[in-house]
């Protein structure tokens, strides 16, 4: 049997660049530089999202306390109310 018909063809280039050469670093870091940025990215969007949520947190709080407030305003009218109608 002969191997002279079984080459395998690949689809990728060769690097035939060694790890030295300046072009090969400079994709490397761009490279780098990129993913870094996206990550900064990814940040970037968490914090708004978070400063909006405490945001939206801190309006709830004060419409609940001032809920509560007209609340207790009400109940003590309502006492009052019903204290002259009972008289």
């Amino acid at each position: 049997m002969s191997h002279e018909n079984e080459t395998k063809i690949t689809t990728e280039p060769k690097e035939d660049r060694g790890s030295g050469d300046l072009t090969l670093m400079n994709e490397i870091y761009q490279k780098e530089i990129w993913e870094w940025k996206q990550r900064e990215s990814e940040y970037i969007q968490t914090k708004n999202l978070l400063e909006g949520a405490k945001k939206i947190i801190n309006t709830m709080n004060r419409t609940i306390q001032n809920l509560e407030h007209d609340n207790k305003t009400y109940k003590a009218e309502i006492e009052k109310l019903l204290a002259e109608k009972n008289k």
